[in-house]
């Protein structure tokens, strides 16, 4: 706790004196960040739900007990983007997940585990891991097509990705229709269609009572940083104007630039 509060405690004091030059710089060029504080009933998909809300996962490290196989209630994750990072620290340093606090932090240099060589020796890996890298989507109408050439690839971030698909998807549907589910189910007798919707029910009630503990946490924690991004912009919005005035002139007084000045610039 007393590490979570001295980084609060420097981002705030950043703020009041109004430096352009941030304490995040130092680690601009890496894109990990530590996590503690992390409940262990917490798996890998649960942080990268958490942390995903600013910005795209491409690797999640949570050691495990070997004994156990638990977790140990720290991890380090990078982000496809360093800047990234600032949000993360920012905003979930000090969120609490299932009861406990988590540290989030910068890493200067991360070392990824080693792995164990052919000889059994363990090992430097020669490559960067990148276990949380979202894969590219096939589009599987022209997966199925004997011609190799026209499997699709299409990259998640592509602007035109739904379009090129909605296209790919018309050209195949005019060379081989398919059949809608009212057909797949018009010779269907009475007790297999229900037998159906009963085991659709069963699935659909498995799914809410199978929900962990962890994604319950994780929902909470997302459920209140909503709630907190929409009380700030409500604070501001009803400050009125004379008041956010006076604050402004009032940091603007404090910082060492006016305090530094002589009697000359007093006029």
């Amino acid at each position: 706790m007393n590490v979570v509060r001295e980084i609060n405690k420097i981002n705030e004091r950043e703020l009041e004196l109004g430096t352009s030059a941030s304490w995040h710089d130092e680690y601009k060029d890496s894109a990990y960040v530590f996590i503690g504080g992390l409940n262990f009933d917490l798996t890998e998909g649960d942080v990268i739900t958490i942390f995903s809300q600013y910005g795209e996962i491409m690797d999640v490290n949570l050691p495990r007990d070997k004994t156990t196989g638990k977790t140990r209630g720290f991890g380090f994750l990078m982000y496809e983007d360093q800047r990234s990072t600032i949000l993360a620290v920012d905003n979930l340093n000090g969120a609490t997940v299932l009861g406990r606090t988590l540290r989030v932090d910068h890493v200067k240099n991360y070392k990824q585990p080693k792995e164990k060589g052919e000889d059994g020796e363990w090992v430097e890996p020669e490559e960067q891991s990148l276990n949380a890298k979202p894969e590219m989507i096939i589009d599987e109408a022209l997966a199925s097509d004997s011609d190799a050439s026209s499997t699709f690839s299409i990259d998640p971030e592509d602007p035109m990705r739904d379009y090129l698909l909605a296209q790919r998807k018309e050209m195949k549907a005019l060379k081989k229709p398919k059949k809608s589910k009212k057909d797949k189910r018009k010779d269907e007798t009475l007790e297999e269609r229900r037998a159906r919707k009963e085991r659709k029910r069963e699935r659909r009630l498995r799914k809410e009572k199978g929900k962990s503990e962890g994604m319950k946490g994780v929902e909470e924690l997302l459920k209140n940083l909503g709630r907190q991004e929409s009380s700030r912009h409500r604070d501001y919005r009803d400050t009125p104007e004379r008041d956010r005035d006076r604050t402004r002139d009032r940091r603007r007084s404090q910082s060492p630039s006016h305090r530094n000045r002589g009697p000359e610039h007093s006029h």
